[in-house]
This record gives C-alpha cells, structure tokens and sequence, in this order.
C-alpha cells in the first residue's frame, strides 16, 4: 500500500474554550478521492486550513508528502493545489497570466495544457478576469489547481456558480487526476457529487469524525420500496426479519447480490416496487438531522 500523501493525527484545534477540532485522524493516499461533508460549523474549513498550514494545530499534527503541515508549511504547500470556497483573484490578471503567475511561486510553469483544459472548460484564458463573471471566474480557478503537478488537489465546494455542465466536466477532471495517481479531498454540500467521484467520505460533526464511509460499499446496496397487497412478508432476501405492516407497505435496505434480490421479489406479489441505489442522504441525516 502506498503511504499518505496526507496524513493527520490526533489533529486538534481549540479557540480559547471552543474545540474547533476534535483529534481527527484521517490518511489520503495517491489515486484517492476523499468527500469531506458535514454542515456549517462542523469543523471541515477548520481541517482544511489545517492541511495548508495556516493554522498552528493546539494539539496533534497534519503532513504533507512527508512535510509537517505547520513547521514546514512551504514545502508543504507546493505539493498542493487548492480551490477555496469563497474565491479572491487578481483582477488585473488574465486567466493565464494568473496560471502562470502561480506556476513560478510553485516552480512548475504550465504550457500547451492551459488551452487544452481551457478549450474543456469552455473559457478564454486571455481575458481580463475583471471582465468575467462569477461561474467564469471560478472556471478559471479551476485551471489554477488542475493544471499543477502535485501529488494532492484541495478543492472547497468547488462547483459554486457552475452551470450542470460544467459540474459534469469538472467531475470528468478529478477522476482523470485519480487516474493520473493524484489525491483529490474536497468538500461539497451537493451528496450526489460525492456520490459520483468519492473512493470514500468522511463525515464530521462538532469537530469530530463520527463516519467514514466505502462507497464501493454503499454502490453495492439497494433500498426498496414495495406494496405487497397479502400482506409484507416475514423475511427479507436474505433471511433477515421484515418489519411487518399490515398494509403491505414496506421500505428496507438491501445488501448483497443484485440477482438475489431480483429473483425474491419475483417470487413476491409485490405492486408499486421502487428499486433504487443507496445514497449518502440516509447516513448524512443520521449524523445531522
């Protein structure tokens, strides 16, 4: 197994009396793609700034590509590119004056690439970004971290203010960046996102990490919804106990093979079926509803 190209722990940080984050433990390794989720206030921000080193950690630490996030915070940060949420360009720039603006901080100057991603992302790398507007903007961030030669892409909410085809484009680029053997860890309040790309997600809540989830786990699962008119059944596909109800309404979660599930309901008389993958809205609410 390939090590961490990001690692923390027992990751803490407390304002005054107020634990920001709890002891977070968490590894990322290459070809990886991490979903970060929880709702406001629920310490992801405070995690991510942690990883960049701009935050001193009250206790534990974070390591970059083997660099202490902190201690070692430049070197660090050239091995990561990172989307904030709430984006501040230099508007005096054009879209490649600021990619290659960024590439000499970094020592890694893109070349043919920027048009190339730039033709994919259906922008003019040559236009003053005063002149765009926000979703044109962010597209043009998005070059900003795509393009670079690092192990590990952060991105924070990174489809604010794209139209639906650009999200599918931008999910298109971070499963070419697994591919190419880059970490990707962002965070995103829109579950389908992280449905589509995610290896795994983590979930916090008050600073704490209380799931962590395989999704090649949860792709493999169903929910159910029938009207069964004798009557539910006692026992499940599996074996397991139903819950009974005496209208025939049943709701249930399958895990197992699809054609087991198929070949049950066919021996069932069963009306109004819905058969549908898992998602993380269930786990989501149940941590933070």
């Amino acid at each position: 197994m390939s090590p961490p190209i990001l690692l923390a722990e027992n990751l803490t940080k407390v304002y005054g009396t107020f634990p920001a984050l709890k002891g977070l433990n968490l590894a990322i390794r290459p070809g990886e793609v991490v979903g970060l989720l929880g709702p406001n206030g629920s310490g992801k921000t405070t995690a991510l700034r942690s990883f960049l080193g701009f935050l001193k950690p009250t206790a534990g630490r974070a390591t970059l590509a083997g660099h202490d996030c902190w201690r070692d915070s430049v070197a660090a940060r050239r091995k990561v590119a990172y989307l904030p949420g709430e984006l501040r360009l230099y508007d005096s720039m054009t879209g490649r004056q600021l990619v290659q603006f960024l590439g000499k901080l970094r020592g890694d100057v893109p070349g043919p690439e920027v048009d190339v991603l730039a033709r994919r992302l259906d922008i003019d790398p040559d236009r003053p970004l005063t002149t765009l507007s926000s979703g044109m903007k962010r597209k043009v961030a998005l070059l900003t971290v795509l393009l670079p030669r690092v192990p590990l892409i952060i991105l924070d909410e990174p489809t604010n203010t794209l139209d639906p085809t650009m999200r599918d484009e931008l999910m298109e680029q971070l499963l070419l960046a697994k591919v190419a053997g880059k970490a990707v860890l962002f965070s995103s309040h829109v579950l389908q996102e992280v449905e589509a790309v995610c290896d795994r997600v983590i979930v916090l809540r008050k600073g704490e990490l209380v799931h962590v989830q395989d999704m090649s786990e949860l792709r493999e699962g169903r929910h159910v919804a029938a009207t069964f008119p004798g009557g539910s059944p006692a026992t499940g596909p599996t074996g397991e106990a139903l819950p009974a109800d005496d209208a025939g309404r049943l709701d249930f979660d399958y895990h197992g093979p699809t054609p087991a599930l198929l070949a049950w309901l066919a021996r069932q008389p069963v009306e109004n079926l819905r058969v549908e993958p898992l998602g993380l809205a269930g786990i989501y609410k149940k941590y933070h509803a």
